[in-house]
């Protein structure tokens, strides 16, 4: 079982620079990876972006790059891009205003005169960010594996509590159809006091047998049963869609227990089911933070 929260870093070297990149991890219903890179590595934010995709599983995922040290070599002229804006330039000097010199100074206004270094977006580049990736992403899913056990084990316990509970209702059941019984003889006995009129004991048992038949909870118990059995297995699950599994189950197990509830009148009954409720409820908020 893993946790959909955790953190990874790693770092390597890119020309004169040092690469870091970290990814961190938090919950989200479905995959939403966030990547920001530095203006220098910016065409490579969709790369990064697949990569992450393809390793980091459920949850919302931000992958931060940055470049620290040296620059990754000097930025190169684009020289035809800046031969052609100044023979524009000329051109339009010599319509508008001819003679007139046109200085130089004037190429600093055109946008993207300057490229970086093709270190920084050569397949050097691409590898040495694929390899940061991965890395963190692995340090990310190690991180992921150890909380996941943390939760693994909550959950172990609270599901020992559901088992309790559920020990008890199977305990206490039968005994409320007795307690019921006796309860109608008691009420039977007071209305007809004094009174020269008898129960018939066949009608009494078929009102009895009607309640019984209201009361049964047999299937929802043995529903409940299979449900903890599975979820025993998935607690040792290291797939990623056991968060989905175990929020389905939890959401079945909580549907069986509103069932029992509304069938069974009896405090004791009722007070086991509000207590397996909580520990349910509490499962299923649990049960978010897994992948």
């Amino acid at each position: 079982m893993h946790s959909m929260t955790g953190f990874g870093e790693a770092q390597i070297a890119l020309g004169e620079s040092r690469l870091w990149v970290e990814t961190r991890a938090v919950n989200h219903r479905y995959l939403e990876v966030r990547v920001r890179m530095p203006r220098e590595l910016a065409d490579h934010a969709t790369f990064v972006e697949q990569l992450a995709r393809k390793t980091t599983g459920r949850g919302r995922v931000e992958v931060i790059v940055r470049l620290d040290g040296a620059a990754a070599g000097a930025p190169v002229l684009d020289v035809a891009r800046a031969r052609a804006a100044f023979a524009q330039l000329v051109a339009l000097r010599d319509t508008l205003q001819p003679g007139e010199p046109v200085p130089l100074s004037l190429l600093s206004c055109v946008p993207d005169l300057f490229a970086p270094s093709d270190v920084l977006h050569g397949e050097g580049a691409r590898a040495a960010l694929t390899t940061a990736v991965e890395h963190a992403c692995q340090a990310l899913a190690r991180m992921r594996l150890v909380e996941g056990h943390a939760l693994a084990a909550d959950l172990r316990t609270r599901l020992a509590d559901v088992r309790t509970h559920l020990a008890a209702l199977r305990v206490r059941l039968p005994q409320v159809v007795a307690a019921y019984r006796e309860r109608l003889r008691e009420r039977l006995a007071v209305l007809l006091r004094g009174a020269e009129v008898t129960v018939d004991p066949a009608r009494l048992e078929q009102e009895l047998a009607l309640f019984a038949d209201r009361a049964d909870v047999a299937e929802e118990l043995t529903r409940l049963d299979s449900h903890t059995a599975q979820l025993d297995t998935l607690f040792d699950d290291d797939g990623e869609t056991v968060g989905r599994r175990l929020d389905f189950l939890l959401q079945e197990m909580m549907r069986e227990a509103n069932t029992i509830g509304s069938k069974s009148a009896d405090a004791e009954v009722t007070r086991h089911v509000v207590a397996l409720k909580a520990d349910l409820e509490r499962m299923r908020e649990q049960a978010q933070n897994v992948l």
